[in-house]
């Protein structure tokens, strides 16, 4: 008997809300907008967040669970560098070397460890011109830690490397761009001035940001060269070569960490006591940054949201006052039927909740519309977790009970006879 009294309360605080939002459709829109900016964000942000962080996490995989990377810096979030050797003790850290790919590559517990350097030309075919190509520069053996495909065509050979033979792939936005639907393979295209022949198509399903270190930012045209052929030809600085280390199938990542640090050193001359002069980067620490960065990201979003969420709140208040005054008569009749301070305060906080509800469920349905529209027109996996579907429920609710309970509680407090009296 209780609990349908609790519901038929419910269902009548859920009709006289409404009938309340009819009535005064200018302070009810402004209370839902607020409260549906406020949800949209959290929802936006969360699918847009949680989308990015799955796609970096596939692309540190591509080269494989265990590999790692080796940096001339550290990676980390928020460190500012002035130039000093106090902010950026880095700076003075000599540039990764071929000489030190190749000997990571005999070591034992290595599969295969490819040196990288990134850049940006402009390239053109015929009257086609691209102005901001993503050129990466690899060692021959870059497929082995590389989780990407080349049909049609090839990747170049040792020999091609080791000559600086001008040839290129391309990935598939950089081959429809300058070639439409035609085969692109032995054409030529034209870089700085200089001619590479296309001797690849490369695809990868890319993500928001890229690979790691990689010149490719999302699905952006990118083309890969031999890296003797972009320091001879392009002039391509090897300041800031990179390399991507697969240990071997049976080799634990941290004894492959071990070796390489210990190799790099030793090439190095470091004594023991002196600090590394190069960074061994694993895929957790990256992710790390990533989060961090993306976490910053979304803490400043969800405050901005706690705007529209106030906003919303002060309408709730307004709204709920308005309709407080408007029915003193009717709380009156009611009291002096037999109805409770709780019967009275649990309606008006049904209301209140009724209409941050309309907000939230506005706010989430269009936070879902934006993120299908992010999933099928940018790389970003978009989808909404539970957790953001969570938050905007109990969102609605809690904004609603807090900014409702004055208005509830004036109602619920007043005077019957007095109520009675009112006009």
């Amino acid at each position: 008997m209780a609990l349908r009294s609790v519901v038929t309360n419910m269902r009548e605080g859920v009709w006289i809300a409404i009938d309340a939002m009819r009535a005064n459709k200018v302070r009810a829109g402004l209370t839902i907008m607020g409260v549906a900016v406020g949800v949209f964000v959290v929802v936006a942000m969360s699918a847009a967040v949680h989308g990015i962080n799955a796609s970096v996490a596939k692309d540190l995989e591509s080269a494989g669970p265990t590999s790692f990377y080796v940096y001339k810096r550290p990676i980390s979030l928020g460190n500012v560098c002035d130039g000093t050797d106090e902010t950026c003790p880095w700076r003075r850290n000599p540039p990764l070397t071929v000489r030190e790919q190749e000997a990571l590559n005999r070591l034992p517990t290595i599969k295969a460890a490819a040196a990288h350097s990134p850049d940006r030309e402009k390239v053109r075919y015929k009257d086609r011109e691209l102005a901001n190509v993503g050129i990466d520069a690899y060692t021959p053996n870059w497929t082995e830690v590389d989780g990407g495909d080349i049909y049609p065509g090839r990747s170049f050979t040792t020999q091609e490397a080791a000559a600086a033979a001008r040839v290129i792939i391309l990935n598939e936005n950089a081959s429809k761009a300058l070639f439409g639907d035609s085969d692109p393979l032995d054409k030529s295209v034209d870089i700085n001035g200089q001619p590479f022949e296309v001797i690849g198509v490369y695809h990868y399903t890319a993500s928001f940001l890229g690979k790691p270190g990689s010149a490719q930012s999302g699905d952006s045209p990118t083309g890969i060269i031999p890296l003797e052929t972009g320091r001879r030809h392009l002039q391509m600085s090897m300041r800031w070569v990179d390399f991507t280390v697969k240990p071997r199938a049976d080799v634990k990542q941290v004894e492959a960490m071990d070796d390489v640090t210990a190799t790099l050193r030793s090439m190095r001359g470091l004594r023991p006591g002196q600090d590394n002069t190069f960074a061994v980067v694993t895929q957790d620490r990256l992710m790390e940054v990533y989060n961090g960065f993306f976490g910053t990201f979304f803490v400043i979003m969800i405050a901005i949201s706690a705007v529209g969420v106030l906003v919303g709140g002060v309408g709730v208040i307004a709204i709920m006052m308005i309709s407080v005054t408007e029915r003193t008569r009717e709380i009156g009749v009611r009291k002096a039927l037999g109805a409770t301070r709780w019967t009275i305060l649990w309606q008006f906080l049904v209301e209140a909740v009724t209409l941050t509800g309309v907000g939230a469920m506005t706010g989430f349905l269009i936070g879902a519309a934006l993120t299908a529209l992010i999933r099928s027109a940018t790389p970003i996996p978009a989808d909404i977790p539970a957790s953001a579907i969570l938050a905007a429920v109990l969102g609605s609710v809690v904004t609603g009970v807090v900014f409702g309970i004055v208005p509830a509680f004036r109602a619920a407090r007043l005077d019957p006879v007095i109520a009675l009296r009112y006009e």
